[in-house]
């Protein structure tokens, strides 16, 4: 196995087929008084398969706002000491029938809350796919660090 499989391999182990929190930062729409556009971060659930994470949101929320004019996205679980960047893609409504597989699995993983948070009849209820293109492994504390490039599957 190369180091690009036991990468992904790490990752499924370590995110995949469960709940988990992400901190998800995306760029602001309109830029401060410097003419700066501002960093925007936020704690979602997601959902991890195959080099993306999966989150339920609405659509016209600021993240989604954010996205659909700047998709660049960075994710990071402090407690695992992995960051990454991505590209944030609105697959839209969560009822779709392009996304009944997806949401299938979702919706398990995620019945503790999800009927709380979301409205499945609302066709803004969306799923956002962060496809990862770059990430890294980072622990200063045990010396390692291994940079994972999702486009090219090297790591």
């Amino acid at each position: 196995m190369n180091k690009y499989d036991e990468a992904m391999k790490l990752l499924d182990e370590k995110f995949g087929h469960k709940d988990g929190l992400i901190s998800l930062s995306t760029i602001a729409r309109f830029p401060n008084a410097e003419g700066n556009n501002l960093p925007a971060a936020r704690i979602v659930n997601a959902f991890y398969e195959n080099g993306a994470f999966y989150t339920v949101t609405y659509a016209t929320s600021n993240k989604m706002r954010q996205i659909a004019q700047n998709p660049e996205v960075a994710v990071c679980i402090i407690v695992e000491s992995f960051t990454a960047n991505g590209i944030g893609e609105n697959l839209g409504w969560v009822c779709d029938e392009k996304n009944a597989e997806l949401m299938a699995k979702i919706r398990p993983i995620f019945a503790e809350w999800y009927d709380e948070a979301n409205n499945d009849k609302d066709p803004n209820t969306c799923l956002l796919r962060i496809q990862l293109t770059k990430g890294v492994w980072n622990d200063a504390h045990k010396g390692i660090r291994n940079e994972i490039d999702f486009v090219n599957k090297t790591a």
